[in-house]
């Protein structure tokens, strides 16, 4: 009887004690939280477990927008703790539970989770100086960290979240928390993009680590939803694998270490490449730095592709808000201002040195198809340097080079590089990528031209005005590629090319006409296999150089091109009409336009003969008799004549159409105008072929 009385007592009490807690409880968060917690009647199940029947959390600014909304909710209590007054809750466990975040166009009902207390936002806005990413990205996870239970069950959770730019819903069967071990399944819809995913991995919430895997369910890759619809690329892989070691914030600036790795990642986009970019294996150990206005990878991070491994360092720096004059008003008066921010990346990136087959192995698969399979002997080492200030941008700086130690290629890929010494059939393509024509590159075509039967005046005038230091350099000429990259960032288009002639060569022979980063990559490596293991002589290059490349309307090779607009043959040609053929080959489908309506050449394509003409003499590819003896007045006995010298038009002003000089301005040209010397970094131990003898009228 005693023993009865006193269990109704102990049960009675602890009941009471459990309304408390939950009171407190209930406090507790409303005073860390601008949020009103409800909690549903509470019972114990057994000796220490609770059931709560019902929870809701509304922000206290949207009294009418739960926020999150569970059906049942378990935990385990400890009863020492209750009657101690300082109850201790454990073993979380949530059924059809509903988090609903939403976003308007000027506030939500989330953002106060990872906000710090107190009047003030924690990371102030700066327009002068810019937000501090260290202070906002340590928000965050010590708000995702503080809020991990250490056992908790998650069972039917439903996740969502709406946003003028964003839809997502997430299903969650089950997530488990046991010791710090996360095992779980979801799937996934975000803005059209489902995903079934499955989680696994270990949290320690006190010493902010972590180590996470995410991959697809039923042999589906995950593909990156955001990116898909904000930039139209598709991102995808099999696994990814993360850890976070630790964080330190000191003196406003955030240190994160860990590394990240994905299996089978692959990326696709129109710009990037026609077809999948696919890494096997990639991973990166990084130490990444974040502070006021800035973003940096530190020395320390590592980035691994199959074997091959880089070092990066690299920082991203907003610049403070700055003003420029737009224009004038109605008075003249400098008052049209516009505010401007700009941006300093700076990137430095080495590998370490790499057996050749290491270095082929690595290279991703889709991007480098050209050179699938290739082996070879000896070791490889990359370096970059990338300097760029977008609020002065004349002050680029780029170089990037690989270093070879005893290379030779042993096998070659899918394409015989070698193939340019034989001859071999090429095929001209137009620009939607249909072939016109197919031809021999070689002595069994009769419009076939030798190196030594073209004129010197048009040799002398193609290198001067398409790659001066073609017989010098190692098919790269990097002052013209930065000058060219500064216009085209300054004009956000591409407004200038920078290729050389070995880079114009390998595009034609080797790959497709489709703009593309990887096809540009591509052409790069190739050119450098070509250069810098002398595979082919540089006059055989310019050889099938000038056999192959477009003259005009499906007009291909210099015999075509002599005879279709001189009726000669390449041998014959003067310094006048080589200059001519030299000029359009950067738009040999606009030839007619170095002309107006009357015949008279265009100023802008004066200027150019002039310029070529004049460098020419420089460096001694002509006499200052054949400069002073230079006319303008090109007659076209060839069938080109009838579409150059139109029938004039009815025109009593005799306007002079203006033509677009940046037609005819060589692109290479400007690092040859204070001088000759030579490219910084080429190789002066390699011999030259001999330079052109001064060509004879």
């Amino acid at each position: 009887m005693l023993l009865g009385v006193a269990l109704g007592v102990f049960l009675l009490k602890r009941q009471e004690l459990l309304t408390y807690a939950l009171r407190q409880v209930k406090a507790r968060v409303e005073r860390k939280y601008p949020v009103t917690l409800t909690l549903g009647p509470a019972r114990f199940t057994d000796l220490n477990t609770v059931q709560i029947e019902g929870m809701s959390l509304v922000p206290r600014a949207q009294t009418n927008d739960t926020l999150l909304r569970a059906r049942l909710m378990t935990v385990a209590l400890s009863v020492r703790s209750l009657f101690a007054g300082r109850p201790v809750f454990s073993n979380l466990e949530i059924s059809d539970a509903r988090l609903t975040a939403r976003k308007t166009a000027r506030s939500d009902n989330y953002s106060f989770l990872y906000r710090k207390k107190g009047p003030q936002p924690a990371v102030p806005r700066d327009t002068t100086q810019g937000t501090n990413y260290a202070l906002l990205a340590n928000q965050v996870l010590e708000a995702s960290f503080d809020n991990v239970p250490g056992q908790a069950d998650f069972r039917n959770f439903l996740i969502t979240y709406d946003s003028p730019r964003h839809r997502a819903r997430i299903t969650m069967p089950r997530l488990a928390i046991e010791d710090g071990d996360i095992t779980g399944q979801l799937t996934a819809v975000v803005d059209s993009v489902e995903n079934r995913v499955g989680v696994q991995g270990h949290i320690e919430p006190g010493d902010y680590a972590l180590n996470a895997e995410v991959f697809g369910l039923d042999r589906r890759p995950v593909v990156l939803p955001y990116v898909l619809r904000r930039y139209g690329a598709r991102v995808q892989f099999d696994t990814l694998r993360f850890s976070l070691a630790d964080k330190e914030l000191n003196d406003d600036e955030l240190t994160v270490r860990g590394t990240a790795s994905a299996a089978n990642f692959i990326v696709n986009h129109p710009k990037l490449s026609d077809r999948d970019v696919r890494f096997p294996r990639g991973g990166i150990d990084f130490v990444a730095r974040l502070g006021q206005a800035f973003a940096a990878l530190d020395k320390g991070t590592k980035v691994t592709l199959n074997r091959m491994e880089f070092f990066p360092v690299i920082s991203i720096r907003k610049l403070p808000l700055n003003q420029r004059v737009t224009g004038r008003d109605v008075n003249g008066l400098r008052n049209r201002r516009e505010t401007m921010a700009g941006m300093q990346v700076k990137a430095d990136i080495r590998s370490a040195e790499t057996a050749a087959n290491t270095f082929f192995a690595a290279l991703p698969e889709g991007m480098f198809n050209t050179l699938e399979g290739m082996r070879g002997e000896g070791t490889l080492t990359y370096n970059m340097h990338f300097a760029l200030d977008m609020n002065q941008l004349d002050s680029l700086q780029f170089n990037s080079g690989l270093t070879p130690k005893n290379f030779r290629i042993t096998r070659f890929g899918r394409e015989n590089l070698n193939k340019l010494n034989e001859e071999f059939l090429y095929t001209a393509y137009n620009d939607k990528g249909d072939s016109i024509k197919t031809f021999a590159v070689g002595p069994s075509n009769p419009e076939f031209v030798s190196y030594r039967d073209v004129s010197p005046y048009l040799k002398a005038a193609i290198m001067t005005a398409e790659d001066p230091r073609f017989l010098n350099h190692k098919g790269f000429m990097e002052k013209a590629f930065v000058k060219s990259a500064i216009q085209n960032i300054k004009e956000k288009r591409f407004a200038r090319g920078g290729s050389t002639i070995s880079m114009q060569l390998v595009k034609n022979v080797f790959l497709t006409r489709q703009k593309t980063v990887t096809r540009k990559v591509e052409e790069a490596l190739i050119v450098w296999l070509l250069e810098n293991t002398r595979l082919v002589p540089k006059e055989r290059m310019f050889e099938v150089y000038l056999n192959i490349i477009e003259w005009g309307p499906k007009k291909y090779g210099v015999s075509e091109a002599a005879e279709f607009y001189f009726s000669k043959s390449p041998a014959d040609l003067n310094l006048s009409e080589s200059l001519y053929l030299a000029s359009i080959i950067p738009r040999p489908k606009y030839y007619q336009r170095s002309f107006n309506n009357y015949g008279e050449m265009r100023s802008s394509a004066r200027y150019f003969h002039r310029l070529i003409a004049d460098l020419m003499v420089r460096k001694g590819l002509i006499g200052q008799n054949d400069r002073e003896s230079l006319t303008y007045n090109l007659s076209f006995p060839g069938p080109a004549h009838g579409s150059i010298f139109r029938a004039v038009r009815p025109d009593t002003t005799r306007t002079v159409l203006a033509a677009d000089s940046a037609q005819f301005e060589p692109l290479n040209l400007i690092d040859l105008l204070g001088g000759a010397a030579p490219d910084e970094g080429v190789n002066t131990n390699t011999t030259p072929p001999a330079e052109e003898p001064t060509p004879k009228p």
